[in-house]
């Protein structure tokens, strides 16, 4: 997990970031075109609800919303329904590769509702916040071309390299890789030191090494990777001969300055436009460690790959989360000014019983929030299996889970 300090300056950050509001006239023109009779006439008749909501919700994206890039069936009405009716909801992702600002416009567009960044959370927002890194030389890995170094300096990351640089500048680093390199080289940019062992102190140093998205090009980047955790001090093209000695913590690996290794998100498996779930980050997380464990004797011979996992189910990811929905619902219902109460519920509505059920089930709010997991069965989930996490409610998709949530809670539409 993140250090104590690092979480704490994020989720500082995290209140710093503008919050939406969304348009009254923009709601009525929604629900006038998208909701049932009923609901247009709650919404036209009152201009201020009796009530206001007590509870809210976080949404999974893929296999909840959306089937890869099409929206599933009803995810516009039901989110529509929410905005209408004034209540809170944000969107809780694993899946990253792109800046906040690009994937709200996407999702506002594929979804038909507006949407902003402070309704939003991917698996690398996190990072924006680790000021610590931003005047070093970070490596990035994952996502498609260079987006992912894109996003890094758009986070304010002032010296990144990709494993694709590297190989553009030494093909011989990973020779399985050489057909692919007339597609490096058209986003691969110069590195900013050369890789020279007999001159450590002008050779390329990485200073932390970050999987933004999931990798395309799985054995360069584990090659990448490697080396880097193989190293002294995080110098390329070096070997730390404090590796393997038996006299030092974790048997020497990673005691030698090598850089922390990030992960975004530990998902498997995700819904994908195939039938069936296919491989995610932590995939690529699972075959590292069996390359480490195969190099070093693993755990069985008292080593472990040292690194950082965020995003669900971790505990710090929703603790960030819950603070970006409060602030949300704060401005949200900001008519009822200090009158507002404590948010009672939110209904985590996902797909994958590792992640969303997981998460939802074992998070702890500080707020004393009860956080309800309500599993859907439009993704990675298969109808007629025993979930892994059993959540408190199963329902067949997104549209189904807010109906069901809204009736638990008796709210009049």
């Amino acid at each position: 997990m993140l250090s104590h300090a690092s979480w704490s300056s994020f989720l500082r950050a995290s209140s710093r970031r503008s919050l939406f509001f969304t348009p009254p006239s923009y709601l009525a023109a929604n629900v006038a075109t998208n909701t049932s009779p009923s609901l247009r006439r709650s919404f036209q008749t009152e201009t201020t609800p009796p009530s206001y909501p007590e509870f809210a919700f976080a949404f999974d994206i893929d296999g909840v919303l959306l089937r890869s890039s099409d929206p599933l069936p009803r995810a516009h009405e039901a989110l529509s329904y929410l905005q209408s009716q004034r209540i809170p909801f944000i969107l809780l992702t694993n899946g990253g590769g792109k800046h906040e600002l690009d994937r709200v416009s996407e999702l506002s567009e594929k979804l038909s509702v507006p949407l902003d960044t402070s309704m939003f959370v991917q698996s690398h927002t996190p990072f924006a916040d680790m000021d610590e890194y931003k005047g070093k030389t970070v490596m990035v890995a994952g996502g498609d071309e260079d987006r992912c170094r894109i996003v890094a300096e758009k986070y304010g990351f002032k010296n990144v390299v990709t494993p694709a640089d590297i190989l553009a500048a030494y093909p011989d680093i990973w020779p399985f890789s050489r057909q692919l390199l007339p597609y490096y080289k058209a986003f691969t940019r110069p590195l900013p030191a050369p890789i020279d062992p007999s001159s450590p102190s002008t050779s390329l140093k990485i200073d932390a090494v970050f999987v933004y998205s999931d990798p395309r090009d799985w054995g360069l980047d584990l090659q990448i990777i490697k080396d880097v955790l193989l190293s002294q001090q995080g110098i390329m093209g070096t070997l730390s001969p404090k590796n393997g000695d038996a006299s030092l913590p974790n048997k020497g690996y990673q005691q030698d300055g090598q850089p922390p290794l990030y992960f975004s998100n530990p998902d498997l498996l995700w819904a994908a436009k195939y039938h069936l779930p296919r491989l995610g980050q932590g995939g690529f997380r699972e075959a590292l460690e069996g390359v480490w464990a195969a190099l070093t004797g693993g755990e069985k011979g008292g080593v472990q790959l040292q690194k950082i996992v965020m995003g669900k189910p971790h505990q710090p990811t929703y603790e960030f989360a819950e603070k970006r929905l409060v602030a949300h619902r704060k401005k949200l219902l900001s008519q009822f000014d200090g009158s507002l109460g404590h948010l009672k519920r939110v209904y985590m509505v996902g797909d994958n019983p590792e992640s969303d059920i997981l998460g939802g089930n074992s998070y702890r709010s500080p707020l004393g929030t009860d956080w309800v997991s309500v599993l859907v069965q439009t993704g990675v989930y298969v109808d007629g299996t025993v979930p892994a996490h059993k959540p408190r409610k199963i329902v067949g998709g997104v549209y189904d889970a807010v109906s069901w949530a809204v009736q638990q809670e008796h709210w009049k539409s």
